[in-house]
């Protein structure tokens, strides 16, 4: 693959990602999910969440667009929308809502989850539209960075037993998965998916630590199929929806492609450094 094959997929990724959630947001799904996130800003004390989420929807779906128009202005448009598009939801980390209080909040994450995703978008703008401001190398690890983190944090979380209660439901309804409870109990299964999630994501890091190219490819293969696997949930666990195109759970499996996206980039990266 050419580095224009490399940055078509990554923007084809995000471009499909973008409508699904843009779309989803406009019809009014997930509106609990708006209010959360602007009610941080004080936002829906001037306007209706539904209103909120009919603006979110539409810069989604104009980023969507945006990405894929040759124009310098589009360009900009595309690069600020995913900074504001990554940013608005992440502040809201510093919400004490985010984290779970049982367990002491920060850093056990709960509604958060699916907000630490938007830590991906941030280098993937810089990829695409700033790519002179870093190195191959340093884009490597940038979109390396965002990636591990989930894994690292949502892996963690695994090992506590709200946790493993609340990916029961996918993981009995996974063909994929779902042999997982033959051999562990419920909470050893988790256990077993957040130690893959880690373990793989330390061995990414590794192999482009000592530049090891084959460690490399199987760790980032690894890592890229637990993301693959979460888009299968859209099936398995019913992530679409009629009158909104995808649900809650569909919204937050969709981000992983943002991951699929941060791979390419790290194996855009490995094709350099093979050819020099």
């Amino acid at each position: 693959m050419t580095d224009k094959h490399f940055q078509l997929a990554v923007k084809s990724l995000l471009g499909l990602s973008f409508l699904l959630l843009g779309l989803s947001f406009f019809l009014g799904q997930n509106a609990g999910a708006i209010k959360a996130t602007f009610s941080f800003y004080s936002l829906t004390q001037m306007i209706e969440p539904t209103v909120l989420g009919q603006l979110t929807g539409a810069l989604f779906v104009a980023v969507a667009i945006a990405l894929f128009v040759p124009h310098q202005h589009a360009n900009k448009f595309a690069f600020i929308g995913m900074l504001v598009i990554a940013t608005v939801p992440l502040l809201t980390l510093l919400s004490e809502t985010r984290w779970v209080a049982a367990h002491g909040g920060f850093p056990v994450i709960g509604s958060g989850q699916g907000i630490i995703k938007y830590f991906a978008i941030i280098p993937l703008a810089v990829y695409l539209f700033k790519p002179q401001a870093l190195s191959e190398r340093q884009q490597a690890w940038f979109n390396y960075a965002t990636m591990a983190m989930v894994l690292f944090w949502i892996g963690g979380v695994k090992f506590f037993e709200y946790e493993a209660t609340a990916i029961e439901r996918l993981v009995v309804n996974s063909p994929l998965m779902s042999w997982l409870y033959d051999v562990f109990s419920l909470q050893g299964a988790s256990n077993a998916i957040g130690s893959y999630d880690i373990v793989f994501a330390l061995l990414l890091a590794l192999g482009m630590v000592l530049g090891n190219k084959k460690l490399m490819w199987v760790a980032g293969i690894a890592c890229g199929a637990v993301f693959g696997m979460t888009q299968t949930f859209l099936i398995s666990s019913g992530g679409f929806d009629a009158n909104t195109v995808i649900n809650g759970l569909g919204q937050f499996v969709v981000k992983d492609l943002w991951y699929i996206a941060n791979l390419l980039v790290i194996a855009q990266f490995l094709a350099v450094t093979r050819k020099a």
